[in-house]
């Protein structure tokens, strides 16, 4: 994707960019592993932020030097997380994005590391899924990020180029796998003190996060009638 020119296609991470899943998948796996009698806490899990699902709890069993069941731990986690759903919450300024790039016909694909199923709970706890119908999990291809596989498959199923796709995230991994991909990159960091200084491989960041994205100022730079860098 060139200056001067709309992306071909927008692919968005779920967690933390259209859906404010943090806490509530914090609340599940802090759940999941005090089931093994494992405790975590909030800044041990910071490191593991844009991990995919299998891959976080395997990467945090792994980091804490602990022995236990993978899939049991994934199962109760879910379960947890589908407990926490009628608390989650959308971002307003993702959510005008979303609806901009629809209506300027652009296709649009979410691509996590979430299973399939919690995708489609999180986007129709926030009013998404009537626009956002296009979904690729990372249990779906070989690895999740920061390879680039999910990206590379949502390219694949909406039939365009990397080149000419923007990718949405939130969290390092993402950025990493958009990268990987040859794809463009907008990061609106979820944890921006300190922020993290691999951010800088994205090509566009929201420094202030969430709370400074600027949906309009978003558009304009995506569309190609801006050229900035935050």
């Amino acid at each position: 994707m060139t200056a001067g020119r709309p992306p071909g296609a927008v692919l968005w991470d779920l967690d933390g960019v259209l859906v404010d899943t943090e806490t509530v998948l914090f609340e599940a796996e802090r759940e999941a592993f005090a089931s093994h009698g494992v405790t975590i806490t909030p800044e041990f899990k910071r490191a593991f932020v844009g991990l995919g699902g299998d891959e976080v709890m395997a990467a945090m069993a792994d980091a804490l030097g602990v022995d236990v069941d993978l899939a049991d731990l994934g199962r109760r986690k879910m379960a947890a997380y589908a407990a926490g759903l009628p608390f989650l919450r959308g971002f307003a300024p993702t959510a005008a994005l979303v609806r901009a790039f629809a209506a300027a016909g652009v296709p649009q694909v979410v691509a996590s590391g979430s299973p399939r199923e919690a995708i489609a709970a999180g986007l129709h706890v926030v009013g998404l899924d009537d626009v956002l119908t296009a979904h690729v999990s990372a249990a779906e291809v070989a690895a999740g990020k920061p390879a680039p596989d999910v990206f590379l498959e949502a390219a694949r199923r909406v039939g365009v180029e990397p080149v000419d796709c923007l990718v949405v995230e939130d969290a390092v991994p993402g950025v990493l796998a958009a990268k990987a991909a040859g794809m463009r990159c907008l990061a609106i960091p979820s944890v921006v003190d300190p922020l993290d200084e691999r951010f800088e491989r994205a090509d566009l960041v929201v420094r202030g996060g969430m709370a400074a994205a600027d949906p309009e100022v978003l558009l304009a730079w995506a569309l190609g009638s801006a050229t900035m860098r935050g």
